[in-house]
């Protein structure tokens, strides 16, 4: 037993890599998207919040959006928790119900109002106990975006309780707001020897490597970073060649005339009506395939595509137009009909809706409003000063009810087709019931302007699109770079061979979703964190661009690993700064004799003058923002020479010769209230603050 044991492990070591057997050890993690603070967040739930996040905000939330946006609640649900437990802070049921009943959204919903149109609390009552009866029988959702919505709430409730708490822990002493008053507002005069870094030429310093990087250790919070990747890339298109389109505008060209085509049935050649001779140009375009739907609606020249507008309202009826490209098509156009009518008409109506017309809560048949449309045309026509009275108490568009049933001036393409074909194609003062997805309408024409020349056009459209062989040209393209690079050889090399464009995306994030010009690309992003992957590592990707089909070929140029930042993306920033410290030592060397004018002669400079400086504004004439040297003037003896002071721009020698102190007040009262405003504004940094003292491990990049 005790061989066939250790044999067993043995071949359960061999067909597992390292990596699979620590994950079988520590399946834990496998159920787990991160850990607040010790606290495993549980996969399950957490993709259950996800699908309800995506649920309420709508399609235009992607799946990486919804993950991070929940990420971030349960992160801040996580940092507060011990904060709460040890505050003491419990949100009660009546307190959180309270909040609830005062959201104005549940306070102005008419699901939760009586007959007199006040808020019930009672209906509300009976909206909960139903989504959690719902929820028993299957139909979870609403229930948990309830669920939801009371932890949201009830998160807001005890946050808000905390940072009270904080708030009123933090003050100021009447010492504090005298000691601020009297620094901020005490004048100092000096006279002082300036000697900037840039008089030390930057050839007498050198900065080493690891110099820079015992600067970064030694201010890590400042230069801690997260993973990312940069990456360089080549991406393809497949849009059709000039020969694809020649192709597709010659199809076009074909449907003009009527053509001798061979008939299987007839065994024999027919002749086939051609777009010019079609009777029927709705059906001519629909057995063309189209690869847009025949319109059919009226167009003032205006509404007409600015390449054809012109040609097209100085042709005939039956003319031919095209073929012309317009917005990624090649279209072909016939002149179905021409006419005059007003670009602009005013209308009144009465809506008489039914039972499952859009927008409608009658409960009344369809049968029943039409003869009710019917009876009230008779009235209005035989008594036209009824129409406003009957607009306002019985048409169910309230809005233009309230105004007698007028609907102002609108354009052409503003109502729905059949009220729009009633109102332009007769005329002012024609009244008639009109059915539409919204009821029965009993329409009046009330005046119409500005007739001009309209006509329908037909048109087949064909999508400018590559064809099959310049796909198979583009594809070939992308995989030979991509067989290139895996050689080892250079993307940059290659595209320039090539004629192609490289691009960089830069400071891409583990759970990010853009990469630039590409756009959402999250494959391409999982890819280039994938453990195993190494610089130069390159590959093809199949992408959606702008919702056509193209390939991405990509080669890694940057990994950083989440820790301190490297060298390299740091030396820019930290280099000027370790080299006018060493600047500062020379400079401070050389500050030898003992009065101002001794120095400034050592260092080939003047005496400058500062006149009525504070600490408040710590501005020197000449030099710019210097807090530490004029903090130091506001300290320093009377008439007393200091030597070899570093300031952000360069080196100091000063003397104070005034300071002149504000006058004595009675009370500092106000100086202490405006430190403990200012301190306890900063509560609003609160949660970051506890952030920052958490351990929080993310898993989520295992899994999304």
């Amino acid at each position: 037993m005790f061989l066939i044991i250790i044999i067993g492990l043995a071949l359960f070591s061999f067909v597992l890599d390292p990596s699979a057997i620590q994950g079988f050890f520590s399946s834990d993690k496998v159920n787990s998207v991160g850990e607040i603070n010790g606290e495993s967040i549980d996969k399950e739930e957490f993709g259950r919040a996800v699908e309800s996040y995506k649920s309420r905000a709508g399609r235009n939330v992607s799946q990486i959006q919804a993950v991070n946006a929940v990420w971030n609640n349960s992160v801040s649900e996580g940092v507060f928790k011990t904060q709460l437990e040890e505050a003491g802070i419990v949100i009660g049921e009546k307190d959180l119900w309270d909040a609830m009943v005062a959201l104005p959204s549940v306070q102005g919903s008419p699901l939760f109002k009586n007959e007199a149109g006040l808020f019930d609390e009672e209906k509300l009552k009976e909206y909960v106990a139903t989504l959690r009866d719902d929820a028993k029988t299957g139909d979870k959702t609403a229930w948990h975006n309830w669920l939801a919505t009371e932890k949201s709430i009830q998160s807001n409730l005890e946050r808000k309780a905390y940072t009270s708490l904080v708030k009123v822990g933090l003050g100021a002493s009447l010492k504090s707001g005298e000691r601020d008053y009297f620094l901020n507002n005490t004048n100092v005069n000096a006279k002082f020897v300036y000697v900037p870094y840039t008089t030390i030429s930057d050839s007498l310093v050198s900065v080493s490597t690891s110099e820079i990087a015992s600067y970064i250790k030694e201010n890590e919070n400042k230069y801690k970073v997260d993973a990312s990747r940069n990456l360089d890339f080549v991406s393809f298109s497949v849009v059709a060649s000039q020969k694809d389109e020649d192709a597709i505008k010659a199809s076009l060209v074909q449907m003009v005339n009527d053509r001798e085509v061979y008939s299987n049935a007839a065994k024999g050649k027919i002749m086939v009506p051609g777009f010019k001779n079609a009777t029927d140009s709705k059906e001519f375009v629909e057995n063309s395939k189209s690869d847009l739907a025949y319109d059919g609606t009226y167009r003032f020249e205006n509404e007409l595509p600015s390449v054809i507008s012109k040609e097209v309202f100085e042709a005939e009826k039956g003319a031919i137009v095209g073929p012309f490209k317009h917005n990624g098509y090649f279209k072909l156009s016939k002149i179905v009909d021409i006419t005059r009518m007003p670009d602009s008409v005013k209308a009144s109506h009465i809506l008489i809706s039914f039972a499952g017309a859009a927008s409608s809560s009658s409960v009344v048949s369809e049968d029943i409003a039409k003869k009710t449309a019917d009876s009230l045309l008779k009235v209005v026509r035989g008594n036209k000063a009824k129409f406003s009275e009957i607009a306002k108490t019985l048409s169910a568009d309230l809005g233009s009810g309230a105004k007698g049933g007028d609907l102002d001036w609108f354009t052409y393409g503003t109502m729905t087709p059949k009220f729009r074909d009633f109102c332009f194609e007769n005329k002012t003062k024609d009244i008639q019931v009109v059915k539409t997805v919204f009821g029965f309408h009993i329409i009046r024409i009330d005046a119409q302007k500005s007739k001009k020349k309209a006509v329908i056009l037909a048109t087949v459209a064909k999508l400018i699109e590559a064809s099959e062989e310049t796909e198979n040209v583009i594809f070939q393209q992308a995989e030979t770079l991509a067989s290139q690079l895996s050689e080892g050889k250079n993307i940059h090399d290659l595209a320039k061979e090539s004629g192609y464009t490289v691009e960089a995306a830069v400071g891409l994030k583990v759970l990010g979703e853009y990469v630039t010009s590409l756009g959402a690309q999250r494959a391409m992003i999982s890819w280039a964190f994938n453990k195993e992957r190494a610089l130069k590592d390159s590959n093809r990707f199949d992408i959606d661009l702008n919702g056509r089909q193209a390939y991405a070929v990509a080669s890694v140029s940057s990994i950083v690993e989440k820790g301190l930042a490297p060298v390299a993306t740091v030396v820019n920033e930290i280099r000027p700064i370790l080299m006018n410290r060493k600047k500062a030592a020379i400079l401070v060397k050389r500050m030898n004799a003992e009065t101002l004018n001794e120095i400034a002669e050592e260092n080939k400079t003047g005496v400058r003058t500062a006149t009525a400086v504070t600490v408040a504004s710590p501005t020197l004439v000449g030099v710019g923002n210097e807090p530490s040297i004029v903090g130091a003037m506001s300290s320093l003896a009377v008439n007393k020479v200091v030597k070899g002071l570093i300031g952000n721009k360069g080196v100091f020698a000063i003397e104070v010769t005034k300071r002149d102190l504000p006058v004595t007040l009675e009370n500092y009262g106000s100086f202490r209230n405006a430190l403990v405003d200012k301190v306890q504004s900063r509560t609003g940094q609160l949660y970051n603050v506890l952030k920052e003292a958490s351990e929080i491990e993310d898993y989520r990049a295992q899994m999304y």
